[in-house]
This record gives structure tokens, C-alpha cells and sequence, in this order.
């Protein structure tokens, strides 16, 4: 197989499912209504224990921009050593400026700390205003991949960007999609040169509360009161199908 399936796992169960669904690798991360926030380090152990593909670790400290204060990015230099500690085999994360830019020197300390492990520069990149610089900069920065919608909000709005931005990468860097890809677009994101892929491959379950209630304690409107997404082995089996058809 020419291509890998990186599935965005907000929970324990979801990280297992995603094995039995034949992912090539997760990416582990809490609070999935927020855009991800980094995992309890209890998440990252048991998820490093009970697989055997690979464990990245998403480190973000909180929800909304990334622009973090000195001691939001002490957090998650930390969080990078516990992660690898753990067993993490890569890190996700990225840095910006207050004008939207690549936070250089930031993103080159987390990349150190992270090394000899690959790192991914996640949808942070999306909020940069001008990608082809952006692009240059995380490439020298070192980089492995980008996750990107193609700076839309996701990637069927954004496909011409992706395509653009693997035409400027030429090879250099890894451009993974992520934000939206299921059963009905990936094989477009195939025929356009992606070869990596990232999406949660979700379905709403129901948790085993007997107990109705009318108080938010989930923080989303979207997702009823007791119950939980969870990624369905069954979907990316589907989507891995679908790929098979696509490379041969």
C-alpha cells in the first residue's frame, strides 16, 4: 500500500477501534469539540501499552488560537517529555504569532524537544496568511508533515489548496488532510497526490447512563447528553476499501 490512514482518536476506545480497523497509526487527543486539547497522561500510557500502531500525541494546551502565554508553552514542553516518556512515537502541535505567522523560534524549541521522534504541524497552519511562506518555514523548521483543510473549513472547499500545496512541496514535506475526509472524498484527495490521510471516522454511541438529563455537562450542542463519538473500525475499513480500489 502506497498510503496511510492516521486516525484522530479522542478516546481510549476510539484509539482501539481505530486498530481494529486496520489504521496505520492515531493521533491521541481529548476534547474533540474544541478542535483537540492534549490527553491525560493515563490516556497516552494505555494507549502506548494496548497498541501496536504507532501512538502520535496531539499537544495543545487549551482550546481556541495558538498563541500561547510563557507558561501555556512551558505546558506543553513538558507534555512533549511525559508523551515520549509514555511511549508516544510522534508529536502534533504548532505555534503561531499574534499575526498569524509560524512562530519560528517556538515551533524549532518543540521540534527539539520532540526529535529523534517526526513532527506534525497541525491545523494551526490553516489560520496562516500566506501558506506558501508558511510552508517554507515549517519545511526548514524541520518538520515531517502539515495537517491541513487547505486553510477552508474543510477539505472539499479546500481541495485546490491542498493540491497546490503538494505542488509545492514537491516531496519535501508530508501534506496530510485532515478536516472532513471520509468515504465520499478520499479517493479525490488520492487522485490529487495525497497519500497520507487524517479524519476521526466517527459515530455517535450511546454511553451507559440509565439516567436522562436536561443539564449541559458536555460543553457541545451537538452531541446529546450521555452519549459519545466514538471512531468505527467498520468506517475506516470502508475508507481503506476505497483506497485499495483507488491505487489499483
Amino acid at each position: 500500500m502506497d498510503y496511510q490512514i492516521e486516525i484522530c482518536a479522542g478516546n481510549i476506545q476510539s484509539a482501539l477501534n481505530a486498530e481494529k480497523g486496520e489504521a496505520d497509526r492515531i493521533e491521541l487527543c481529548d476534547n474533540l469539540w474544541e478542535g483537540g486539547t492534549t490527553p491525560s497522561l493515563g490516556a497516552i500510557e494505555l494507549a502506548c501499552d494496548k497498541l501496536s500502531i504507532p501512538v502520535f500525541v496531539l499537544i495543545r494546551p487549551r482550546g481556541g488560537d495558538f498563541v500561547y502565554a510563557e507558561n501555556e508553552f512551558e505546558v506543553m514542553k513538558r507534555d512533549i517529555e511525559h508523551a515520549k516518556i509514555a511511549g508516544a512515537k510522534g508529536i502534533v502541535s504548532g505555534v503561531l504569532t499574534p499575526d498569524g505567522n509560524v512562530d519560528i523560534n517556538r515551533t524549532k524549541e518543540l521540534i527539539h524537544l520532540t526529535d529523534p521522534l517526526p513532527f506534525t504541524f497541525h491545523r494551526a497552519f490553516d489560520l496562516t496568511p500566506d501558506y506558501g511562506r508558511a510552508l517554507e518555514e515549517i519545511i526548514d523548521c524541520g518538520v515531517k508533515r502539515i495537517l491541513t483543510s487547505g486553510q477552508q473549513m474543510n477539505v472539499n472547499a479546500g481541495l485546490e489548496t491542498i493540491k497546490s500545496l503538494i505542488d509545492l512541496a514537491q516531496e519535501r514535506i508530508q501534506i496530510l488532510p485532515g478536516g472532513g475526509v471520509d468515504e465520499k472524498n478520499i479517493s479525490r484527495l488520492y487522485e490529487i497526490g495525497c497519500r497520507e490521510f487524517h479524519f476521526s471516522a466517527k459515530s455517535l454511541t450511546k454511553g451507559q447512563t440509565k439516567v436522562d438529563s436536561t443539564i449541559p455537562m458536555n460543553g457541545s450542542k451537538d452531541i446529546p447528553e450521555g452519549e459519545i463519538y466514538v471512531s468505527d473500525p467498520v468506517k475506516i475499513l470502508r475508507a481503506k476499501k476505497i483506497l485499495d480500489n483507488s491505487t489499483g
